[in-house]
């Protein structure tokens, strides 16, 4: 693992995790994911206009207006795999600019904490502190840890099948859709074959499952 004191370096990427307080459920709906991705979608990209709270105030028409010209400036970070879960978050992200992953990840966190603590009529911190980050080192690891990632909910028996997880970029690996509305670009870094991906990833949900309770009952 990577100290804080260690910069996260432009090009470099890097799985990165952060989770409630206490393991507190913070995506309880369909509306608390929907927004914690519109938040990521929102934040990627280079000097937001405004807060996204603020924003989604705003006549539907100058939304529209603003994100449409906001949605064409350059990234911060690039985002290669996602899962997020009800008390957790995982990206494995490439940054591009400096201090992308950081901005990015403050961005996120403050802006659904002021969603969910107005939401839910409570004060405090909704993280358990500052995201861990660990840096990729080859391709086969960037490859293993995206099945880890899209696992996960299948691992907590969230949902027997990773396809049936709407809040992952699984489908994005694995379906021909709407490209335009996509959150992850990792053709570019990893060669996917949609067939054997899916079938890589599928075959290792059992014992995926049974590492995951083995591990509960270690440290529980």
């Amino acid at each position: 693992m990577q100290s804080r004191k260690d910069l996260l370096v432009n090009d470099g990427i890097y799985h990165i995790m952060n989770k409630s307080i206490a393991g507190y459920k913070i995506f309880n709906n369909q509306n608390d994911y929907k927004r914690i991705i519109d938040v990521i979608r929102y934040y990627q990209r280079i000097e937001p206009p405004t807060r996204y709270s603020m924003l989604i105030k705003l006549p539907i028409q100058t939304q529209s207006q603003i994100l449409n010209y906001h949605y064409k400036k350059e990234k911060i970070v690039e985002i290669i795999a996602y899962c997020i879960m009800p008390t957790h978050i995982h990206f494995l992200l490439r940054q591009i600019r400096d201090n992308g992953i950081s901005n990015f990840m403050a961005n996120i966190e403050n802006s659904y904490s002021r969603y969910f603590n107005t939401k839910n009529n409570r004060k405090g911190p909704l993280w358990v502190g500052r995201f861990k980050n660990v840096k990729v080192g080859d391709d086969e690891q960037l490859y293993h840890l995206t099945r880890y990632i899209h696992l996960n909910p299948v691992s907590t028996d969230l949902v027997n099948d990773p396809i049936l997880w709407k809040y992952s970029s699984y489908n994005e690996y694995i379906k021909e859709g709407d490209k335009q509305n996509y959150i992850c670009k990792f053709h570019d870094i990893l060669s996917i074959n949609t067939y054997r991906y899916k079938h890589f990833v599928e075959n290792n949900a059992s014992y995926q499952r049974t590492i995951s309770k083995i591990k509960k009952l270690i440290l529980s």
